[in-house]
């Protein structure tokens, strides 16, 4: 359903990687746009480094009447490829889902229990197998880890682990 403006969301397709130039090119020319960010944090050179990338690596929305709004320039537009359309059409979003993409996210935490068993899923740490200890702030658990014999405390991100099947 259209807002009081009479315009819609529309999903547009940008180039490999380039859904920031995207949407930077595109505010530039006066529309209006949506690039939802997921915040992650990276190890980079033995350092954890915070880093947002794109929810839809790919895609942003754009906020256009049918009617009103210049959609020729969009196409022509550096780091655009098109507007995602079907049967020829360009098919808008349902209003609720672009809500939704604005409300703040939280992260849930699994529910985990101190001395469950845990795999750790980062690529500088290969799969390896810990034991749960306690959360640590928000995000991030505390895990021991057993290495070269000996038992070692370490904290990652609560995203980089999963329950072990075991």
């Amino acid at each position: 359903m259209p807002d009081a403006t009479g315009k819609r969301w529309y999903l547009v397709q940008c180039k490999p990687r380039q859904a920031l130039r995207a949407q930077e090119n595109l505010e530039r020319q006066g529309y209006q746009c949506l690039l939802p960010l997921l915040q992650l944090e990276r190890l980079h050179q033995g350092c954890l480094q915070q880093h947002s990338e794109p929810l839809f690596p790919g895609y942003l929305f754009i906020h256009l009447d049918r009617v009103e709004d210049n959609w020729l320039p969009i196409r022509s537009t550096r780091g655009v490829n098109q507007i995602v359309s079907f049967g020829g059409r360009p098919t808008p979003v349902p209003e609720d889902i672009i809500d939704s993409l604005r409300q703040p996210r939280t992260i849930i935490t699994p529910a985990l229990t101190p001395g469950e068993r845990v795999s750790i899923n980062d690529p500088s740490l290969s799969h390896l197998d810990a034991i749960f200890l306690e959360n640590d702030g928000e995000g991030r658990v505390l895990l021991l880890l057993k290495l070269l014999q000996r038992e070692v405390t370490i904290t990652v991100p609560l995203s980089r682990i999963e329950k072990s099947i075991i």
